[in-house]
């Protein structure tokens, strides 16, 4: 199967993290350098368990308007405003399926979400049926975990929106959850509606897990990708999840990147894991 790398974007605390696939699509254009890292920015990186290696400068915009400045690093971007608030719970072992020390607590666990439909970011037809089937799969595990789907453009009143933003490639992007609450703002590029249902579930299914918590299941070498790049830890990683497979190579949706024959749906490592924070 050829690979093509696609930009990932992955979150940390108010960041973004990106699905990537592995088949052919068509690349995004990486944000201009705006200016070198000093000393202090990369420090604080490196504390944070990222690797600040060809880290550079940019913005992103998410759907209620909000642009925050912040640090791509690899496949992490960090808000100034947070940079010196990244906090990854450490793990040695680094070969099990993964969650941030972040999760979603209390009465945020009933979760409303949102697909968006309105002009300029509206999902397409294949991206809501994804959306559909994914939260279908996270609602019949009976979880202390409940998502009411809606669709529509009341985004302020909803716990997650997941939109579309016209961007090329496919994949997607989400951020990790902060203060007991999910992540709010979920991105699916234009290019994952060409994949089909299965796909788009996958992807959809993918970006929730972030969004509630999980981190990718190979961070340390994103073999999924046809990449040999660890993610960085700095001896405060992910912590692993119990009961979780001893291997970054084995099936589950939460690998970092995607291919093309995806069928959306929980393996029993994935299912494992989200018994074991939410149940």
């Amino acid at each position: 199967m050829k690979k093509i790398k696609v930009l990932a974007l992955c979150a940390i605390v108010a960041g973004v993290v990106t699905s990537c696939q592995k088949d052919e699509v068509s690349n995004e254009t990486a944000p201009v350098v705006n200016q070198q890292l000093s000393k202090a920015q990369i420090n604080a990186l490196l504390a944070g368990g990222i690797n600040p290696n060809n880290a550079f400068i940019t913005s992103q915009t998410t759907l209620d308007g909000v642009t925050k400045e912040g640090i791509m690093a690899d496949d992490v971007f960090v808000a100034m405003s947070q940079l010196n608030e990244i906090a990854l719970s450490t793990n040695k072992d680094g070969t099990k399926q993964f969650r941030t020390n972040n999760l979603v607590t209390g009465a945020n666990r009933t979760i409303d979400i949102l697909g968006y439909t309105g002009s300029g970011n509206a999902l397409t037809g294949t991206m809501q049926t994804g959306l559909r089937w994914a939260v279908d799969n996270y609602n019949r595990l009976g979880l202390r975990l409940n998502f009411r789907l809606t669709f529509g453009t009341n985004f302020q009143a909803a716990d997650m929106v997941v939109y579309n933003n016209n961007r090329g490639g496919g994949g997607g992007s989400a951020g990790f959850p902060s203060g007991g609450r999910a992540n709010k703002f979920i991105q699916i590029n234009a290019g994952t509606s060409s994949f089909g249902n299965n796909v788009n579930e996958h992807v959809i299914g993918h970006e929730i897990g972030h969004s509630i918590g999980f981190r990718h299941q190979d961070w340390r070498s994103r073999q999924s990708c046809g990449q040999n790049s660890n993610e960085g830890t700095a001896g405060v990683g992910a912590i692993l999840i119990n009961g979780t497979p001893s291997s970054d190579r084995a099936d589950s949706i939460m690998l970092a990147c995607f291919g093309s024959n995806e069928d959306g749906e929980f393996t029993n490592t994935d299912i494992t894991a989200l018994r074991a924070l939410y149940q």
